[in-house]
């Protein structure tokens, strides 16, 4: 998988502190914006969701069998 350089200032204490831990500071970093990621997905999923229950006639139960009836036919 292609890679990119990202580069960011932190406190020369803190990362000095973390390189004498042997702290892989590539590796939190990649972590830390994986699960950020994933967070804002999430949001983003849950406002668009209830975006569209607001928007429908459908209560939560029938639009969630609707749901798992589609996702059987496939």
């Amino acid at each position: 998988m292609p890679t990119v350089v990202l580069s960011v200032r932190v406190r020369r204490e803190l990362k000095e502190e973390a390189e004498r831990l042997g702290i892989d500071i590539r590796r939190v970093v990649e972590e830390a914006l994986e699960e950020a990621v994933r967070r804002a997905r999430r949001e983003r999923l849950r406002r668009l969701v209830e975006a569209a229950r607001r928007a429908s006639s459908l209560t939560f139960e029938e639009w969630a069998e609707s749901v798992k009836e589609d996702r059987l036919s496939r």
